[in-house]
């Protein structure tokens, strides 16, 4: 009888088969592999930064498209995938990068984000215009922050501000505030900005540069110029958000920096500037006191808001942005509501030794006191002198009968013609019997 020997299954093979401890030694990334990984970042980095999602995705794409090329060479497999795999995987991926980029940067506002509040040089329109997604409207020019004039206007007169003093204003900004007058607001019919206060930007100080040019001259750095004053390019850390601004002059661009007035316009208008000579009025429009380059936004966000309505969202410059306010307002002698005093002294208790400051303005000359003449001396005449006593005439009563004939009886003694004879009782008087 024949035995038949039982032979051991053999094990099942797996179905996929695991890479051998060489082939996962030769998978492991290699130096060079590190290198193209950084330089793919570092690019999708880059075109982010600039080129916001759209780029992203344009990006990746590219490094999709590396990839297969890269696993095609068969140096080895990537992820434990072949190498045509991979490619074939790289390939779909960068095709559908590369779509989606495309048309995520042809919507409507893309990459404003990343572009916002930096200046571009402005195209030149073309001759025939075609159908474009409108942008996001970015800052535009206010009646509070005017644009930029196209010539240099001289004012009509000096510049005069209203205090007689000006070291009046050589004090702190809480001290000052308490000398400033609290009312209401007046109304605000007849505001009207170049009918009250003069053209936008007059070159009220005469230097040959109007206003908005001096401001950006003062507080850009730095700056180039076209002639002595134009400013065409600058840098300009914002007071009211601390964000930088690359300035550069042009009809799109000029409005990211504006000039604010610190105590706006209107708002001095209906507290008290409506008392003011225009030659007042024209100052405080151009006065440097009141005047600060800003970033648009912040300026359009203001208004003509007062402390009581609006602070810059920077903290760190809220108390010299209203000791400023507190000095333009005594300086020319406006007033200040009950919630903008409120609001103001509430700011300076935390930095109660924040100075005022005082305007490069001429003040008004003093009050000139004319004495009233004097009154003309009061000429007494002299009272006329006694008439001189009539002289003696001779006269002679033969008897007391005459004397009584003359109607001299009774007659005195001294009298003329008195005779003693005429006095019989010796008592000075004659013929009175």
């Amino acid at each position: 009888m024949m035995k038949f020997s039982k032979k051991k299954p053999e094990p099942a093979k797996p179905l996929i088969d695991r890479p051998s401890t060489a082939e996962k030694k030769a998978s492991k990334p290699t130096f060079s592999t590190w290198i193209l990984r950084g330089l793919v970042a570092f690019f999708a980095l880059m075109y982010a930064i600039l080129g916001g999602f759209p780029a992203i995705l344009i990006i990746l794409g590219m490094a999709a498209l590396v990839t297969g090329v890269y696993a095609l060479s068969g140096r080895r497999p990537w992820a434990s995938v072949s190498a045509h795999k991979t490619t074939a995987i790289a390939v779909a991926a960068s095709l559908v990068f590369f779509i989606s980029g495309g048309v995520a940067a042809a919507a409507p506002g893309a990459g404003e984000t990343a572009l916002a509040g930096q200046p571009t040089a402005s195209a030149t329109p073309s001759a025939t215009p075609t159908a474009s997604p409108t942008p996001t409207p970015g800052p535009e020019f206010s009646e509070e922050a005017p644009v930029d004039p196209a010539t240099v206007t001289a004012a009509t007169e000096g510049t005069s501000v209203v205090v007689v003093d000006t070291t009046s204003t050589d004090t702190t900004a809480l001290t000052l505030l308490a000398t400033i007058p609290v009312k209401g607001k007046a109304a605000k019919t007849g505001y009207e900005r170049t009918g009250m206060f003069g053209s936008a930007w007059i070159d009220v100080d005469r230097n040959g540069c109007d206003t908005r040019n001096d401001i950006l001259s003062r507080d850009l750095n730095p700056t180039t110029k076209s002639g002595t004053c134009r400013v065409m390019t600058g840098y300009l850390v914002s007071p009211y958000t601390d964000m930088s601004i690359a300035f550069v002059r042009g009809q799109d661009t000029s409005a990211l920096v504006q000039i604010d007035h610190v105590v706006a316009l209107s708002n001095a208008w209906q507290t008290g500037a409506q008392q003011l000579t225009q030659a007042q009025r024209v100052s405080l429009a151009n006065d440097p006191l009141n005047l600060l380059a800003v970033d648009g936004r912040s300026n359009a966000q203001k208004g003509d808001g007062d402390t009581a309505t609006w602070l810059p969202s920077n903290k760190a410059i809220r108390c010299s942005y209203v000791a400023r306010q507190v000095s333009v307002k005594a300086t020319y002698g406006l007033w200040v509501t009950q919630a903008e005093h409120d609001a103001m002294a509430r700011v300076l208790g935390s930095c109660t030794g924040e100075m005022a400051l005082t305007s490069s303005f001429t003040p008004a000359p003093a009050p000139v006191v004319v004495a009233p003449p004097a009154p003309a001396p009061v000429v007494v005449a002299p009272e006329p002198a006694p008439a001189p006593a009539p002289a003696p005439v001779d006269v002679y009563y033969e008897n007391c009968d005459a004397v009584r004939a003359a109607g001299a009886a009774p007659i005195s003694e001294g009298s003329p013609g008195f005779q003693r004879k005429f006095d019989r009782d010796k008592d000075g008087i004659g013929c009175d019997a």
